[in-house]
């Protein structure tokens, strides 16, 4: 299952970059800086080839999803903000 894994990890590269790119201002903002420690561990024991589990990295996966999911809650509609603001 090394292609597995591999693909995880990847994934988990791209997650990463994600959660550093929400807004400071997001109660989630301070959930995604702690993931990311822990992904960043994970990343580094990858790249030092010790092996990974699973269940950690799908552990890891989903939690990155949640949060970038809960985060994109947060964001206004424009088509709402428009309205409110006449600016349509």
């Amino acid at each position: 299952m090394p292609g597995m894994e591999d693909s995880h990890v990847e994934l988990l590269r791209l997650l990463t970059s994600r959660l550093e790119r929400l807004s400071v201002d997001s109660y989630w903002a301070r959930r995604a800086s702690g993931l990311r420690g822990n992904i960043v561990k994970v990343l580094e024991e990858a790249d030092s080839g010790l092996e990974v589990s699973r269940e950690r990295l799908d552990l890891l996966v989903n939690r990155s999803f949640e949060i970038l999911r809960q985060a994109a809650r947060e964001i206004p509609d424009i088509e709402n903000l428009l309205k409110k603001y006449n600016l349509e």
